[in-house]
């Protein structure tokens, strides 16, 4: 059955359940590939802070680079933003607990931003890479994980809200704002 369409042959769309659920698995597939693709990379990230793995410094190196960068007890916060990546990234991969996941990495990278600005927007010493990362962790925090994600079959989070994403960024920013307060 095809759908009505109007004199332009332009379908229409009838009910408020057709516009409030419109069949786009390719919106849905854009997502789960940007979540693929942010997730993994701060995973990644975290692992390279916790276990030194990937060419990372781990707890010592990095708890190391910290301490040079004006946070108090190094290791520890190496191991906080370690976490943080990690499981952020993770949350972000699979789609679960997504606005939650979206804050970690929103608030992580806000201090990654606050450490390298100064030597400009291009990489390698500028912050280009840092900002598309925040970037796209905001946005994934605000849109939701699209279908294909763990949230959809957890009762709470199955329909994104606007308001979840936005709560979630606030959080990011605020956490992000106490540790920069640490910092020396």
């Amino acid at each position: 059955m095809t759908p009505p369409t109007n004199t332009l042959g332009v379908p229409v769309i009838n009910s408020t359940a057709d516009r409030r659920t419109p069949s786009l698995h390719g919106y849905d597939a854009g997502l789960l590939v940007l979540r693929l693709a942010l997730g993994l990379t701060m995973a990644v990230h975290g692992a390279q802070k916790l276990f030194g793995w990937f060419g990372g410094g781990g707890l010592e190196g990095t708890g190391q680079f910290f301490t040079a960068s004006g946070y108090p007890a190094g290791e520890a916060m190496a191991a906080v933003a370690g976490l943080t990546e990690t499981f952020g990234g993770l949350g972000l991969a699979f789609g679960l607990l997504t606005p939650l996941a979206g804050a970690a990495v929103v608030g992580t990278m806000v201090n990654v931003l606050a450490v390298k600005w100064g030597g400009g927007f291009f990489a390698p010493e500028g912050v280009e890479y840092e900002v598309l990362l925040t970037a796209a962790a905001v946005a994934l925090t605000l849109t939701g994980p699209g279908r294909y994600a763990v949230d959809r079959f957890l009762p709470g989070l199955r329909a994104h809200r606007l308001a979840y994403g936005v709560a979630a960024v606030v959080v990011g920013l605020v956490v992000a704002a106490v540790i920069l307060l640490l910092r020396k």
